[in-house]
């Protein structure tokens, strides 16, 4: 692949976004839940408190991603993406020898607040060192989430045989480990691209945040970010429990999400190549379409049929979604931009996904059924389908 000599090599660059995406997303947010039951009974904790803890990660990524994106800009992107993964490390350290509840609290808040400071300046580093292959190289970046998911699936369990009750210690030690790997890898291998020096009365970045917090097209993108953060978290948590409470064996309902795993790693990349080609607008309408329809799908029927159509179609494009919404973001502000513009649509993701599993999980408790909760889930991608339609329309 030809690239100008005054850039980073492409493929180091984008191993080195997939690898901080493993890192603050898969270890730092997803892992938990696969954790969370010895480290619950070692430690006493009621479900109330287990589930605190969770929300508190979220809520540390929703309170400072703004903060983050402002750092990367006004700072650069290359130190802001290291403090994120060295604060991401220290809360991985933290939490393997930790014991009371308030500082469980306090070091999950952490790993939200590390990821803040991470995601974002990497994402908006890529689309800025590679406009031309923007689309791709995120939806490589978002591979590594897939990625870091089945070598938590493949490590953890490992980790709990060889080492029974304290695997759960070892296993956030582990994640210290390799977040602080990460880190060294970006300082050796990351690079920022030269700022463009201020003329006579030119403001910097930070100083126009306003202006790009009131971008119509802007607040479009954020608004199908928010959409999507609600609607993919409440599939993640309740469509295995759907899926059960229709009559389906929990084992095969694990054998459709590690089949939709798999699926994702290939589909951020190639999503993200196809946008490059055909429009960021016209895949992200594509990749969303096929997500509401793998949405609709079990509303229509809980056959085992259509539980695997939806599992392998959600496989097969919500990777691709979260890359081309995330590219498109990058997409409506000029390259100096880019960390503040995606910070803030960060905002309505994460906002999202607090938002999404307390109502659908009310939904549920209130009706005694699964398909009130997705379908309102069903009826909110129709509206991000929507929006879409419109991102299509945007200019270049």
């Amino acid at each position: 692949m030809s690239q100008a000599p005054s850039r980073p090599n492409i493929i180091v660059m984008t191993l080195c976004g997939m690898f901080t995406s493993m890192v603050v997303i898969a270890f730092a947010r997803l892992a938990f839940g696969l954790i969370l039951p010895p480290m619950r009974a070692d430690l006493g904790l009621d479900y109330q408190q287990a589930g605190l803890l969770g929300t508190v990660t979220a809520l540390g990524y929703l309170c400072f991603v703004l903060v983050g994106g402002i750092a990367a800009a006004r700072w650069g992107a290359r130190f802001t993406i290291v403090f994120g993964l060295v604060s991401v490390a220290a809360g991985f350290a933290g939490l393997s020898i930790a014991s009371t509840y308030p500082v469980l609290l306090m070091l999950m808040t952490l790993l939200g607040f590390g990821t803040a400071f991470s995601f974002a300046p990497m994402v908006a580093l890529l689309a800025t060192w590679y406009p031309e292959r923007r689309g791709l190289v995120i939806g490589c970046m978002t591979s590594g989430v897939g990625l870091g998911t089945l070598l938590v699936g493949l490590l953890v369990p490992l980790l709990y045989g060889w080492f029974g009750d304290s695997g759960w210690r070892m296993s956030w030690g582990s994640f210290a480990v390799a977040a602080m790997t990460v880190a060294v890898l970006v300082i050796l291998f990351v690079r920022d691209p030269a700022r463009p020096v201020l003329g006579d009365g030119e403001k910097p970045p930070s100083a126009d945040k306003w202006q790009i917090y009131r971008n119509p097209r802007v607040l479009t993108v954020a608004v199908v970010y928010g959409i999507i953060g609600m609607t993919y978290i409440v599939q993640t948590i309740f469509m295995v429990s759907f899926m059960v409470e229709s009559g389906h064996a929990e084992s095969t309902a694990g054998r459709y999400v590690a089949l939709m795993g798999v699926l994702s790693l290939a589909a951020g990349p190639l999503w993200g190549w196809l946008s490059d080609r055909w429009g960021r607008g016209n895949a992200l309408t594509a990749s969303m379409t096929l997500v509401t329809l793998a949405m609709a799908l079990p509303l229509a029927s809980q056959t085992l049929l259509t539980f695997f159509l939806h599992f392998l179609l959600m496989g097969f494009s919500v990777n691709g979604m979260f890359a081309l919404i995330q590219a498109s973001a990058t997409d409506q502000v000029a390259p100096r931009y880019i960390p503040i513009a995606f910070s803030f649509v960060t905002v309505f993701f994460a906002a999202g996904q607090l938002v999404g599993p307390a109502l659908a999980g009310g939904l549920i408790d209130l009706t005694g059924n699964f398909r009130f909760a997705f379908g309102l889930t069903f009826a909110v991608l129709a509206v991000g389908v929507y929006l879409t339609l419109r991102i299509r329309r945007f200019p270049v």
